[in-house]
C-alpha cells in the first residue's frame, strides 16, 4: 500500500486578481474632466463639489481644477472635491 498520493496537480494556487482599488488622485493634485479620483466598494469617500458617483462608487472630476479632501457633515464622512480652475 502506497502511504504517499500520487504525484499530480496541486490543490492550492487559486486566487483572484487584485481590484486596483484606492485614491487615484491626491489632494492638491491637478485634474480635468473626467478623471478617476477613488476607486472603491461602497461609500468610504463621498463626492462633493464638482465630483461624480459611478455605478460602482468610483469617484470621478466633473470639471478642471484641484483635488481636496475634507471631512464634513454631523456624521464627519469624508469627502471628496473639486475647486474649480477659473
Amino acid at each position: 500500500m502506497a502511504h504517499k498520493k500520487a504525484g499530480g496537480s496541486s490543490k492550492n494556487g487559486r486566487d483572484s486578481e487584485s481590484k486596483r482599488l484606492g485614491v487615484k488622485r491626491f489632494g492638491g493634485e491637478i485634474v480635468v474632466p473626467g478623471n478617476i479620483l477613488v476607486r472603491q466598494r461602497g461609500t468610504h469617500f463621498h463626492p462633493g463639489t464638482n465630483v461624480g458617483i459611478g455605478r460602482d462608487h468610483t469617484l470621478f472630476a466633473k470639471v478642471a481644477g484641484r483635488v481636496s479632501f475634507e471631512t464634513k457633515g454631523p456624521k464627519n464622512r469624508k469627502h471628496v472635491s473639486v475647486e474649480s480652475a477659473e
